[in-house]
């Protein structure tokens, strides 16, 4: 199989905001952060194919063009671009082996380097497998892809017109870099999307977050950070109690105004509604759901900002987990008019072929430092941590049942 990832920025765009906040606050830790597939397929069977793309990527490196593209954002210091110019993924710092058909995958080194690894590993995993079992040809399967995308935004169209939903505030941002069917697929559904946006609604599609395909596409990068962000702080923090507030407190010492989006589900959205202050409520313009009832989560979000005195028209709530188009029209419906939403939908467009079924994979941090963290979000489902013990001690700081 040719290589899979051919840009360092094909990645989630948080993945180089994180990577250059811990750049400038924590070039000394260092992480372990292990594969996790939430269903039983046997991915064991590919580990010589993911090895073999593992190993391919160390020669990557930002091209001139990307760099200007990344420098264009304003977001990024020159000091860190020039230091990512001549960063190489170094494919020493993954542990790949099959345990009797089960993938077992461990990254381990420097959170700033391996920071990187994750979504790229993800994609290829994916695309790995689903090549394995391809009987169509490559450019049948894009086709396919393209149609299902296609046919779902005509019924999203239909089902908005029936119900007499205005779509003009609705936003859809693509999320489906890791859990894409291919490289191809991924980049001629954005291209559709952009195409094909405005025949829903005008400012239907906002953009992507994969670096790469904004930059090919001239599409507007969006994210901000992820559970790892949070789940390093429980180490980082001065005390496991603060841990939410300080991850908050130092995303703002980096970037106190140009990525306000927070993501609450790291230990729940109960025990990160206590920590959001006021303070924190009026810096940061949103928040992100990435786990639980998403209607439960929105109501919780207005009420907080009520509480805290603050009007909710500005605010913005960015819905991710487990998103497809109808599903976001029924959340979109609900809060319309109360606060701004946005949908971050991926696999359900990166890999919404018939006949596909998806991988539930992900890679989440597992210690800090060389000690435990956890990530515990709003589904029991969706715990990841290698240390019990560390997993009550949480439960206990932040006065939660797990």
């Amino acid at each position: 199989m040719k290589a899979i990832i051919h840009s360092l920025i094909d990645t989630d765009a948080y993945k180089l905001y994180m990577q250059q906040a811990v750049f400038e606050l924590y070039p000394t830790c260092e992480i372990t952060a292990e594969f996790r597939c939430r269903n039983s397929e046997n991915l064991g069977d590919y580990v010589q194919s993911i090895k073999q793309q593992i190993d391919g990527m160390s020669c990557i490196q930002l091209t001139d063009d990307e760099y200007l593209f990344l420098k264009s954002l304003n977001l990024f210091s020159d000091r860190y671009l020039n230091w990512l110019k001549d960063y190489r993924f170094n494919p020493d710092q993954v542990i790949v082996s099959n345990h009797s058909g089960k993938l077992n995958i461990q990254i381990k080194g420097l959170w700033q380097e391996t920071i990187l690894w994750e979504v790229p590993l993800l994609a290829i995993i994916s695309e790995v497998a689903h090549k394995a079992k391809q009987i169509k040809t490559n450019e049948e399967m894009v086709d396919a892809a393209v149609i299902q995308l296609k046919n779902n935004l005509e019924l999203f169209k239909e089902k908005a017109t029936q119900l007499k939903i205005d779509l003009t505030q609705y936003r859809l941002i693509e999320f489906g870099t890791r859990r894409r069917y291919s490289y191809a697929v991924q980049s001629e559904i954005i291209k559709t999307l952009k195409q094909h946006s405005l025949n829903v609604a005008e400012h239907f599609f906002s953009g992507t977050s994969n670096l790469h395909f904004a930059h090919l596409y001239q599409l507007k990068p969006i994210g901000t950070q992820a559970h790892e962000w949070f789940q390093a702080h429980q180490q980082l923090a001065p005390n496991l109690q603060v841990s939410q507030r300080f991850a908050l407190s130092q995303w703002l010492t980096v970037y106190p105004t140009q990525l306000p989006i927070a993501l609450t589900d790291c230990i729940n959205m109960d025990a990160f509604l206590r920590d959001f202050t006021l303070e924190f409520a009026s810096k940061f313009k949103g928040l992100r759901h990435d786990s639980g009832d998403p209607i439960i989560w929105g109501e919780k979000a207005l009420a907080h900002y009520r509480k805290l005195g603050l009007t909710t028209h500005d605010k913005s709530l960015v819905f991710s987990d487990n998103l497809d188009l109808l599903k976001s029209l029924t959340i979109y419906e609900h809060f319309q008019g109360q606060i701004q939403t946005s949908f971050g939908i991926g696999t359900r467009l990166t890999c919404d072929i018939p006949g596909i079924k998806p991988h539930n994979i992900v890679i989440k941090l597992t210690s800090c430092n060389g000690k435990p963290v956890a990530k515990i979000s709003d589904e029991p489902g969706k715990i990841i941590c290698t240390d019990k013990k560390f997993i009550s001690e949480l439960a206990n700081a932040f006065n939660i049942q797990v």
